[in-house]
């Protein structure tokens, strides 16, 4: 299977990585041989129509910082140019969330579905933006769309509500979607300030570079856009989340939580209404968890609530997802 990888931060890296530890498995078990023809990050490309190199990838993105040194003669193809003009079956897109207008990811999505490629997307900021269209787009181009890693990373909470509870009605569903405000408000319970916990987490690399994605509720909007539609059918995007994010969470409310024996937490729920706000969670609660975890309880019509808990980000995890997708496409074309 040809592939195009949009992006070579930590999560392309952990990918390739997978790709080259588990080849002779993934051949083995899945008849699954994945062949990177093309790689572009920002400032340059790699390409080789009969596969590149996965090693010598790795190792001149350390040394140059970059994938367009791979071979003798600089290669400064721009991403949309590789993906008119190189063959391949998959466009994996990794490229940073952006909820502006979700460029370039948007674009490299839809030129790789226009073509005819399937798409892998961990990148949040089209799906957020734009879901219902990018949905149409693919089934107008008869092509794939997959994106388990841009909620819960390697945990798989798309694939368990759509797929371990099919056949039920899921109702509502509501859950602590960012690791990183989920860390600082576990902090915070510890009893030190709002400021401290946020330096600690800085220091721990769990804030992303534009702090407000994360601080303001925007990843956890994000997240909370895909399950609405992936899982409830809506179509709805971004604006239409009423998003409140943890600035404003004081010691104060943590030690008025904590008396009622509960915790201060940033919840995305879906039950008529779409809302990220923090509020608080019985300690008692299988939803309370701490540090960096997710959790999402899915309330259904008939089996009551049940809740899925996890690692919500991290590079291998996010790329195992990427891999999982890249297995249903295989499957999903073994049938056809």
């Amino acid at each position: 299977m040809r592939i195009i990888l949009c992006g070579f931060g930590v999560v392309g890296q952990s990918l390739v990585k997978l790709f080259d530890s588990r080849a002779e498995d993934l051949y083995a078990k899945y008849g699954l041989k994945p062949r990177v023809v093309g790689v572009f990050d920002s400032k340059g490309s790699a390409v080789n129509p009969s596969g590149l190199d996965l090693n010598k990838l790795i190792e001149v993105k350390k040394k140059f910082g970059t994938v367009k040194n791979y071979a003798d003669t600089k290669n400064t193809m721009s991403g949309i140019d590789m993906l008119k003009n190189v063959e391949a079956d998959v466009l994996i897109e990794t490229t940073a969330s952006n909820y502006k207008d979700a460029e370039p990811g948007m674009t490299h999505i839809t030129t790789a579905m226009k073509k005819g490629m399937h798409v892998i997307s961990v990148n949040k900021g089209p799906l957020a933006l734009a879901f219902p269209s990018l949905m149409e787009l693919a089934t107008y181009n008869q092509v794939m769309f997959k994106f388990s890693g841009t909620v819960g990373g390697g945990t798989p909470i798309l694939d368990y509500a759509k797929n371990s509870l099919s056949g039920e009605r899921i109702i509502s569903f509501a859950g602590i979607l960012n690791g990183t405000t989920n860390y600082i408000l576990t902090n915070m319970a510890t009893g030190i300030s709002y400021e401290d916990a946020l330096k600690d987490a800085q220091e721990k690399g769990y804030v992303e570079a534009d702090e407000s994605l994360d601080l303001d509720g925007l990843d956890a909007a994000a997240k909370l856009v895909i399950l609405a539609n992936w899982i409830m059918g809506m179509k709805v995007t971004m604006p239409d989340i009423n998003c409140t994010g943890i600035r404003k969470v004081t010691t104060e409310d943590i030690k008025k939580a904590a008396k009622n024996n509960c915790s201060v937490k940033l919840i995305a729920s879906c039950n008529k209404e779409l809302i990220v706000a923090p509020k608080e969670v019985s300690n008692d609660d299988p939803l309370c968890v701490n540090g960096t975890l997710n959790a999402i309880a899915f309330t259904s019509e008939h089996s009551g609530t049940q809740t899925i808990i996890g690692r919500g980000a991290g590079g291998m995890e996010t790329a195992s997802s990427i891999l999982r997708d890249l297995l249903d496409i295989r499957q999903e074309i073994a049938r056809t």
